[in-house]
């Protein structure tokens, strides 16, 4: 929208642009999550909408709180997305797809008023339960890091202070031509990436490298009870590789970290996890978000508070209990936020079919 003089607009502009109250300004133009939105003006001042907006001007018979909020539903259910055209830096709507679209509304505007009250109520308290389940799910995500910190912050006092370098055998994956996609094969020995290490999953495997190139490449290999970290963009991701996994390599995005006998496995991933490391590396990097992490160095000296293998394995056994606890948490909700998306879409179906 704009505010302009009536001098700057010919009549015939003006009488086409300038918004009365009760008007919808349909987004008709703009990027695809966003075509479809809609807003009622309701303020009494000379403005005038722009081109990426379509002015809609209901007929008597329709409210423009009624017509508003069933656009709105159309938007919730994705009407548009599947209907609009989508170019370089854009998606559009036609005029014609949007006359198209079928209503069915009450006779008469008390109806529709009663109808457009009862949802707005609905829809704020629904909007209103969902917030509070996602600041619940929040919460219980923060209190999760809160006794990871808690755990490693009581360790400290009575633990050695170890480099992560003497700790673990590090082992970054091969760079610059070693490895490109002109090695790889439909089928025969696993490439691992960086999605394994984000998402803590070794069964779905992209891409894979034939016998020779596996042999030339062993010192990569990936073996159950070793870390992987993500080294690039998503940095910082750490998973456990797990017994059974099909037999591979890393790829340049990696970085493999074989554990000695004084520590554990599970107790090194919930370090390198916690706040604690992830503070290091930033202080360790003079305070820069790294994205690329191009040498182990940094990786190698920063220090890691190592208590006795029975008092790593106490810890395990706390932080797992809760992330389980917490897990439990998540899961319910979620579907409580799905629940309650249900409920909205079920609620807008219902006022617009007649069944409110």
């Amino acid at each position: 929208m704009s505010r302009v003089g009536y001098a700057s607009l010919s009549e015939a502009d003006r009488k086409k642009y300038r918004l009365e109250k009760g008007d919808i300004l349909f987004s008709h133009i703009n990027s695809a999550i966003h075509v479809g939105k809609t807003a009622t003006f309701d303020i009494d001042e000379d403005v005038y909408h722009g081109v990426n907006l379509l002015l809609m001007r209901p007929k008597p018979e329709v409210a423009s709180g009624f017509l508003n909020m069933y656009l709105k539903h159309l938007f919730e259910m994705g009407y548009w997305r599947t209907r609009c055209k989508q170019s370089v830096n854009q998606a559009s709507v036609n005029q014609q797809d949007i006359n198209r679209v079928p209503i069915r509304y009450p006779q008469n505007h008390s109806e529709q008023r009663r109808i457009v009250t009862i949802l707005d109520e609905a829809l704020e308290n629904i909007a209103t339960a969902k917030s509070n389940a996602e600041k619940n799910l929040q919460n219980a995500h923060e209190v999760f890091e809160g006794h990871v910190r808690s755990m490693f912050s009581r360790l400290s006092p009575v633990s050695e202070d170890l480099q992560l370098g003497e700790l673990c055998e590090f082992v970054r994956g091969p760079f610059g031509g070693s490895l490109t996609k002109s090695n790889f094969v439909s089928d025969g020995y696993a490439v691992y990436e960086q999605q394994h290490a984000i998402y803590d999953q070794f069964d779905e495997v992209r891409y894979f490298v034939g016998e020779a190139k596996f042999n030339e490449m062993k010192r990569f290999e990936l073996h159950p009870g070793e870390l992987i970290m993500s080294c690039s963009g998503t940095m910082g991701r750490v998973a456990i590789v797990p017994k059974g996994i099909r037999k591979g390599i890393i790829n340049q995005a990696l970085l493999k970290l074989s554990p000695m006998p004084s520590v554990l496995n599970s107790y090194l991933k919930y370090w390198m996890t916690s706040e604690g490391f992830q503070n290091a590396l930033s202080e360790y990097s003079g305070g820069a978000a790294i994205q690329n992490v191009a040498s182990v160095k940094v990786l190698k000296e920063i220090r890691v508070p190592l208590p006795s293998l029975e008092e790593q394995s106490k810890a395990v056994e706390s932080i797992d209990s809760m992330f389980t606890e917490i897990e439990r948490l998540e899961t319910l909700y979620q579907q409580k936020i799905e629940t309650l998306g249900d409920l909205k879409q079920s609620l807008l179906h219902r006022a617009f079919n007649g069944d409110l």
